[in-house]
């Protein structure tokens, strides 16, 4: 059964000692030291950093954080709606519930299953015999699915023996241990209808109402309707039904757009996260069905499937073991243990949601969907959370920053105004004094009170970015769908980001810069270079019966011969070329492994790169077989066998047979060798448990045949790496491969440039790099570019030593073994059709079609991201500073603000989320890979973006506040009365948000002159400026009455627009004009370092 929802990489596979430093380090605030921006003399000091260390926003890497760092930065953070704020971050209280209920299942079935142990055991004391419930009937299947589901879930192995062991449960479900089911659609159904499927109810998403009542929870909104509610009364009492309305009517109208606008965007986003989690948690695994090994989804598997596992599986479902071979289990999904638990026919039961920690075996499926435990865990805690991001919590920084400046200022403005209205120095529009002391009506002083306040609060509203954080969410939803269209499943938000600062990738050589179609080219026995390699006329008929019988058994692949039908090879690439080159000199695949028997497997393990297994034929005979990595199954050897069948001594010809190795590396070929040796009978442990511990002998070994596999490049690899290069990002190529194959496929990829730089320490092998001291691998890892026979621990070494130097490193891995350095790494990448369930949970970004390019794109996507957010903020600060300016000025010094409530509702609309759509969703371009990468800890808003806002901010302040009081002369108006200072404030409000709009094309490009390119292209954008300008000029014409505007005549029209359009010329201007490298935030910081101190 899948996980739905579950982030959880928790696999029991990790050292303990890296997982608990690594925990450690972040518990005590432990940072690696990174550079801050590239290719500038920006290093920080030792006492900047300590001061960084303060800061409860600075949380560089939210991967595996604690939760007590998160917390800190939650209880930190200035918010007046954290319902929307935090959603979609990880919901801490949610996590310990979800834990608890994790603790309460498991404990339960741990009761059941205990009870039961104690009554077997209690029944062989005494002597009874247990009985069992004969199995009951159910349709066309000879056992109830209540018997099979208690069967599997309280592990009762005496019932088990009673219906016959795994034999007697096969065929009272119909199914055949070897081919598996029939699979026909029919037979699928009826499984199901008595069965069950593999799935389990979700609880449903969030509605759009439970969206609406989040929208409007924000204090400030709760505050304005409350004034509103305050103010129509009091118009209502004083000027009547039909004016009084007016105030509040028009105050509640505009919260209430903001609030169906905000929840609108709010739910978009949540649809977009819960199709990413379906497609995350969409398993594809392959199964026996007709003889024939399919592919399907996890959630299409049935009871009575017979489902191949294989090291670093996820068990897809309940069920009981069929065949196994040092077969091990970590069950610490469903026990809460790391324990591995080793599986046979003593203790045969399989949980869903456990992983092959080791080993190869076949089970049956018993029990599906809500009818595991694993399906009952996700049942009831199936409600998918967020996480950090580090941009949300240094966003959550700037936002509180923002917010305690905005209160300030609107604190002040409340003060000011409130001191002028009572002390009877504010007029209206008509001159006349609104308060007079002694002979003011009560509510008529409570109602301008009450305008006053409204107008501070509104202040708060465009003042408090609480859009801000979220704006970095709508990004990465955005980027992440576009992704899945580009091959790449995040899986983890915070890697989306992370990506963008990325400064080096270690890359697996198969597959991901390979095609992963082999094909084997050359192939020696023993001296002679068999050509063409497939000629089986050339071989001695004892060669050929050894290599068929040697790689038709030990091989994790499959062969299906359908009657008159082509014949259908299925496993790894490297299993699919041998198999078919052993096809094509004449293995009759079925027929070998039907007339001997498996005794033992060692399955292949990327630490050893070898494989073996011990077969016994129909004479008794005895040979165990090896496959694997061509020099190190060579070192092995002491004879080989000729093509004419002799056994000839190795020690003479093991340096040509190694100059042959070095050739087909040389030439690209992945090369492989098959051995075996004849083994004495009476030496084969006969009891279980021994067979299970027995070590295949893989000494004085009998080579019978080396073969090279040709991988082809992938086409558009070298473009990739290139465009890497030139982005300021070292590709690494870290390969089990042999050391020559790999500088091959290197100088063909472009990631070795030359031959002369193929020298250590360039290109090294993993045994060389493993056996340096710590600080020496530091040193060393800089300047490795290719890393040969690397063991997975060896890629954690790497990854640990680069991150020590201060990059920022991405992984790619498909192996369970590769789980610690995915883990480890600031970005990993599993891939997506090689890749296991272990390495890809220990992820945070799959590779769905295993290529390189696509990594690539992930790094572009994720410089697209930094670099939207900063396009929202630079757009979203001028607002902020313009709006806060011109109405503090204008009331201090006029005792009245030019923007009213509903006005600046209106902007913080256009500000908050019509800004955000418009600019978080701007598409990557090309030149984002002509940069250098974004230092974790480079500053968000850069001197760039400060030069922009001031400029911006300073024209619209200087314009506006001239149009304030002097606007009468500039305009035209002539009288000093209420319709004069209508029109002056209508033209004040239409020119600000006219300067929005154009300013907004300004955002798009920070540091380019032409603000237009690709506009066109971005038709979410050029839609957002469209209706924006269409509501404007309604609120203007036709929506007087609420905003408190009049209609302008077509000069003033010319007028805002003119205002408006001087942005961009100004814009162009302001770009040339040069700053200083030295970011303004550490100018700041030294400034306040005396006085911290």
């Amino acid at each position: 059964m899948v996980s739905r929802g579950s982030n959880s990489s928790a696999n029991g596979l990790l050292p303990t000692s890296w997982s608990r430093r690594h925990h450690l380090e972040l518990e005590s605030g432990a940072k690696v030291r990174l550079p801050t921006e590239f290719g500038d003399d920006v290093a920080s000091s030792k006492n900047d950093d300590h001061d960084e260390d303060d800061d409860p926003f600075d949380i560089a890497q939210t991967k595996n954080a604690p939760h007590a760092t998160l917390r800190r930065w939650r209880q930190t953070a200035l918010v007046l709606n954290a319902s929307r704020r935090f959603r979609y971050t990880l919901d801490l209280k949610k996590e310990e519930e979800k834990d608890r209920r994790r603790r309460m299942i498991r404990s339960h079935a741990q009761v059941i299953r205990a009870a039961l142990l104690f009554k077997l055991a209690g029944e062989r004391e005494t002597g009874l015999s247990t009985t069992v419930t004969p199995a009951t009937p159910s349709g066309d299947y000879g056992i109830g699915h209540e018997q099979l589901v208690s069967l599997t879930r309280e592990h009762n192995i005496s019932a088990l023996q009673q219906y016959g062991g795994v034999k007697g449960i096969s065929s009272m479900i119909k199914t055949n241990l070897e081919k598996g089911i029939d699979g026909d659609e029919a037979d699928l159904v009826k499984r199901r209808d008595v069965f069950g499927s593999n799935t389990y109810p979700q609880k449903k998403g969030r509605s759009f109402l439970r969206f609406l009542w989040e929208a409007w929870q924000d204090l400030t909104l709760i505050i304005l309707i409350i004034a509103a509610a305050v103010s129509l009364v009091l118009g209502i009492k004083t000027e009547g039904l039909s004016h009084g309305w007016y105030d509040g009517g028009s105050i509640a109208f505009a919260v209430i757009l903001v609030i169906i606008v905000t929840a609108v965007s709010d739910y978009r986003q949540s649809l977009q996260f819960q199709n990413l989690n379906e497609e995350k948690q969409n398993i594809q695994l392959e199964v026996m069905r007709g003889g024939r090994t399919v592919k399907i989804s996890i959630f299409d598997i049935v009871v009575g499937d017979v489902v191949p596992l294989r090291i670093g599986d996820q068990v897809p479902a309940d069920g009981i073991l069929i065949t196994g071979h040092s077969l091990a289990i970590d069950e610490s999904s469903m026990t809460g243990e790391s324990k591995i638990v080793h599986k046979d026919q003593k203790a045969p039961f399989l949980m869903s949601g456990c992983k092959i920690a080791d080993g190869v075996g076949t089970m049956l499926v018993t029990s599906v969907g809500i009818n595991t435990e694993w399906g009952l865990l996700m049942a009831s805690i199936s409600e998918d959370t967020g996480e950090e991001t580090p941009l949300q919590v240094r966003l959550n920084g700037l936002a509180t920053f923002i917010g305690i400046v905005g209160l300030s200022v609107a604190a002040l403005v409340l003060l000011v105004l409130w001191i002028r209205y009572f002390s009877g120095q504010t007029k209206d529009t008509d001159g006349k004094v609104e308060f007079e002391s002694g002979k003011t009506s009560i509510s008529k002083a409570v109602d301008g009170a009450v305008k006053i306040f409204t107008i501070a609060v509104t202040i708060v509203v465009v003042a408090v970015p609480e859009g801000l954080p979220l704006a970095v969410t709508l990004t990465l939803a955005y980027s992440m769908r576009k992704m899945m269209a580009d091959k790449a499943l995040v899986r983890r938000l915070s890697a989306c980001e992370t990506m963008g600062s990325a400064t080096t990738i270690c890359s697996d050589k198969t597959g991901t810069l390979t095609l992963n179609q082999m094909t084997v080219v050359e192939a020696y026995v023993g001296r002679n270079k068999i050509h063409p390699p497939d000629d089986s006329s050339q071989l001695h008929s004892l060669v050929s019966t050894l290599l068929s019988e040697g790689i038709a058994q030990n091989t994790s692949g499959n062969v299906f011969e359908p009657d008159g039908g082509e014949v259908e090879i299925s496993g790894s690439p490297t299993e699919k070329a041998i198999l078919s080159w052993a096809l094509k000199l004449g293995m009759k695949f079925n027929a070998i492994r039907s007339e001997s028997t498996i005794l033992h497997v060692f399955p292949f393990n990327s630490e050893k790169k070898r494989g073996g297994v011990a077969v016994k034929g129909t004479d008794s005979k005895v040979h165990i077989h090896w496959k694997g990595a061509a020099e190190i199954v060579l070192a092995s050897c002491t004879e080989y066998l000729d093509s004419n069948g002799c056994l000839q001594d190795i020690t003479q010809d093991k340096e040509f047979l190694r100059a042959a190795i070095d050739s087909m590396a040389a030439s690209s070929l992945r090369c492989v060798a098959v051995a075996y040796r004849p083994y004495e009978l009476d030496k084969v442990p006969t009891e279980e448990e021994n067979l299970s511990q027995w070590a295949l002998p893989e000494d004085n070994l009998v080579l019978l045949a080396i073969v090279g596999i040709k991988d082809p490049c992938r086409s558009g690899v070298k473009d990739a790496v290139r465009l890497c290069t030139e982005a300021g990002v070292k590709v690494r190529m870290v390969t089990g491969d042999n050391l020559q194959t790999a500088k091959a496929i290197a100088l063909e990829c472009g990631i070795l440039y030359s031959v002369e730089d193929a020298t250590e320490p360039n290109i090294i092998e993993g045994k060389t790099f493993r056996e340096l001291s710590e600080k020496e691998r530091e040193e060393v890892a800089k300047k490795i570019t290719v890393m040969g026979r690397s063991s997975p621990n060896d890629k954690l070494l790497l990854v640990q030593a680069l991150r020590k130097g201060g990059d920022v490193v991405a992984v790619t891995g498909d192996g369970t073994n590769d789980a610690p350095a995915l883990h480890e790494a600031d970005i990993g990448l599993s891939m997506g059709i090689q890749g296991t369930e272990v390495a890809k949970e220990s992820s945070d970004i799959i590779i769905l079609d295993d290529n390189f390019a696509s990594v690539v794109k992930v790094v572009l996507w994720g410089r697209s991201v930094y670099a939207n957010i900063q396009k929202f903020i630079q757009f979203q600060l001028t607002v902020n500073v313009a709006a806060l300016t011109i109405n503090v000025v204008a009331a201090i010094s006029a005792g009245h603000v030019p923007l009213n409530a509903v006005q600046l509702l209106w902007v913080n609309l256009i500000m908050d989320t019509l800004g955000a759509l418009a600019l978080a969703t701007e598409p990557p371009t090309d030149d984002l890979m002509h940069r250098t990468p974004v230092g974790r800890r480079a500053p968000l808003i850069t001197n760039i973006m400060w030069r922009n806002l001031l400029i911006q901010a300073l024209y619209q302040i200087c314009v506006l506040l001239v149009l304030n009081f002097m606007g009468n002369s500039i305009l035209g108006l002539k009288e000093d009365n209420t319709q004069v200072a209508s029109v002056k404030n209508t033209v004040i409000f239409n020119a600000f948000v006219f300067c929005q709009i154009f300013n907004e094309f300004n955002a798009r490009k920070p540091e380019e002159l032409n603000v237009f390119s690709g506009v066109t292209k971005n038709y979410l954008f050029m839609g957002i400026i469209g209706v924006t300008f269409f509501l404007q000029i309604m609120i203007i014409q036709f929506l007087g009455t609420f905003a408190k505007t009049v209609v302008l005549d077509w000069h003033h029209w010319l007028i805002c627009f003119g205002i408006a359009i001087v942005s961009w010329p100004l814009a162009v201007v302001g770009k040339l004009i040069p700053v200083p490298k030295t970011p303004v935030s550490q100018y700041c910081r030294r400034a306040f370092q005396p006085c911290r101190r």
